[in-house]
């Protein structure tokens, strides 16, 4: 049982309610999605093969209970399932980041899923699953990363639409160095909006570094 790995790292976690928290970083090598603002694009090809039980290995070397499984897209690779129960198994704390375009219903539910919804000008609207919303668990979050006012008035009619604030915590993030972060917070605080926003703290602390 083999996985591509791009890398696996030791870093803050930098997005998420976890942020903050020192964490493993499993970064799985593949994407079919070209966002227009992706900041991993060095993952789209590339890696290694490891087994299962030596990514174990890696991750335990740093001694913490935190991991994120990432990408790329994670889920594009079937065996990341795998991956993902033996994590929980090993007794770790785990969340997936996910693009939003692959079934996440058969993801082990002691994972927490970071789902990301894109947007209108993220360039890849077509391939949400909106399906994915329906097997949110309180322990999920949504994820919006907005380039734009625009972007920002869709994800709000979207969480009316889809009632997402019940379900789990909603997180809006404006993308690095495009959307003004002081304008994103005053027109969540305008709206009353019950989301979370979100500065990407690595680009905060390391800037545009691969591997943090």
């Amino acid at each position: 049982m083999k996985l591509k790995i791009h890398e696996i790292f030791y870093s803050l976690q930098g997005e998420s309610t976890r942020v903050g928290l020192p964490t493993v970083f499993v970064r799985l090598t593949g994407c079919p999605m070209r966002c227009v603002y992706c900041d991993t694009a060095y993952a789209f090809s590339g890696g290694s093969n490891m087994e299962i039980d030596d990514i174990l290995d890696k991750v335990a070397e740093f001694g913490t209970p935190y991991v994120t499984v990432t990408g790329g897209e994670p889920l594009a690779q079937k065996d990341c399932h795998v991956l993902l129960k033996a994590l929980c198994d090993a007794g770790y704390s785990v969340s997936l980041e996910t693009g939003g375009a692959i079934d996440i219903s058969p993801v082990d539910s002691r994972v927490s899923v970071i789902l990301d919804i894109k947007t209108p000008d993220s360039g890849e609207l077509k391939n949400n699953l909106w399906g994915n919303l329906a097997h949110l668990k309180q322990t999920d979050e949504v994820k919006f990363v907005l380039c734009s006012r625009t972007d920002y008035d869709w994800a709000k009619q979207i969480l009316a639409n889809y009632k997402i604030t019940e379900k789990c915590p909603v997180l809006f993030s404006p993308v690095y160095s495009q959307v003004n972060p002081t304008e994103l917070a005053e027109w969540v605080l305008a709206d009353r909006l019950p989301v979370r926003m979100q500065l990407q703290l690595h680009k905060i602390l390391w800037g545009e570094v691969a591997g943090k």
